[in-house]
């Protein structure tokens, strides 16, 4: 079904760099969600409030009318996300969709909010529950529908990256699942007389409100500037090891404009006795190469390193043995010998994991005491950093 409907209503589908049809992708996802919601919430409503007086169902019906809202959201989001840059956003719109899916999440916690109050309001005057068949049949294919969304839209998204289409997922799980528990308070009241369906009515709201904060947990993490795709990193690093001239690299740093709006710098080393201009080359057909393969704008910036100097060799196998003394994990680059008349400077940059129990501040102090006690006529001069991908 999702084959067909993608080939039905849109063409070149399988070009998904197209902001074009990537619009067009959000913008199917949105309309069948808001068909698909518009008819369960319907039902739902119906069967609630006239037939089986259940707060559950109803409280689930209204659930249904916030999705289909959170659809047309997605629909604007990409619409919007579609748009060219313009001098005010020289990086595009792509992370509108970012925004969107923000909105879902906010619009699903204050649903899950109000059904805790209608629910504690049923709790404490509660009404009998009427059991009915017709009731039964409407949830049972409600979860079905829902499962079929959710998987729907996780097709759609993986083809297209898109963390608006993963929020549409994990609401689509979500609301399956309380669908799930109003079902069984239903079945509940045709064989007790004990009235369950206001905590049911919590319960739904509880997994309402646990998606809507995964969806905001998600989505203001990529906002803040979470670190890029691993898969990503390893292509694009592998790419630029494979190069005989390229000696080492550091310091990549990946910024998302949204999906197919990818910028990124990295220091590459190069040997300081390479011809520069033909390094530059090299480096302005990497950075094109990249762009063509990952659909990243990449930056370099080129270290030019001393590799034959026989002293400056030894220094730098010091200073990695102090730094490897200190933690494995620490790694260090940028390494620059400068003499003076009096005392030798080493220079480089030290990479430390997150969340160390160690300070920079005291790990430059260390650093710095231990290079002394190799060699008195040595200073190091280091800049403590942490990594921008993970490690």
């Amino acid at each position: 079904m999702t084959n067909f409907l993608v080939k039905l209503f849109i063409k070149n589908s399988e070009n998904t760099s197209d902001p074009e049809v990537r619009e067009k992708y959000g913008t199917l996802s949105g309309g069948v969600g808001i068909a698909l919601n518009l008819i369960l919430a319907g039902a739902k409503f119906i069967i609630g409030t006239f037939v089986a007086h259940s707060i559950a169902i109803s409280a689930d019906a209204l659930n249904n009318f916030s999705d289909a809202a959170s659809s047309l959201l997605t629909v604007i989001g990409f619409r919007i996300a579609g748009k060219e840059a313009d001098p005010e956003h020289p990086f595009g719109h792509g992370r509108f969709e970012y925004i969107t899916a923000l909105a879902v999440g906010v619009l699903v916690e204050l649903m899950g909010f109000e059904l805790v109050r209608s629910s504690v309001d049923k709790i404490r005057s509660p009404e009998p529950v009427s059991f009915s068949y017709a009731a039964a049949v409407v949830l049972l294919l409600s979860i079905g529908g829902k499962i079929w969304l959710a998987l729907f839209n996780r097709k759609l998204g993986k083809k297209i990256n898109s963390p608006a289409m993963s929020a549409v997922v994990a609401d689509s799980i979500s609301d399956s699942t309380a669908t799930g528990v109003a079902l069984i308070a239903l079945i509940a009241s045709e064989f007790t007389s004990a009235n369950i369906d206001g905590w049911a009515g919590i319960i739904v709201a509880g997994f309402i409100l646990y998606s809507g904060f995964g969806i905001l947990k998600e989505t203001v993490g990529i906002l803040l500037g979470a670190p890029p795709e691993d898969e990503l990193v390893k292509d694009v690093t592998r790419y630029i090891l494979s190069h005989d001239k390229v000696m080492g690299i550091h310091d990549l740093v990946v910024h998302s404009y949204g999906a197919n709006s990818i910028f990124a710098s990295i220091h590459v080393e190069f040997s300081a006795d390479d011809d520069m201009v033909l390094t530059h080359d090299l480096i302005d057909c990497m950075e094109q190469e990249i762009l063509n393969n990952f659909g990243v704008h990449m930056t370099m910036h080129l270290d030019p390193l001393v590799f034959n100097d026989s002293r400056i060799n030894e220094l730098r196998a010091k200073t990695k043995s102090v730094i490897k003394d200190m933690d494995e994990s620490f790694e260090f680059h940028d390494f620059r010998v400068v003499d003076g008349p009096t005392h030798t400077n080493l220079i480089f940059d030290l990479v430390i994991p997150h969340k160390y129990p160690k300070t920079p501040e005291e790990i430059k102090t260390e650093v710095m005491r231990k290079i002394k006690e190799v060699s008195e006529t040595c200073f190091a001069v280091v800049t403590v950093e942490y990594n921008y991908v993970r490690k």
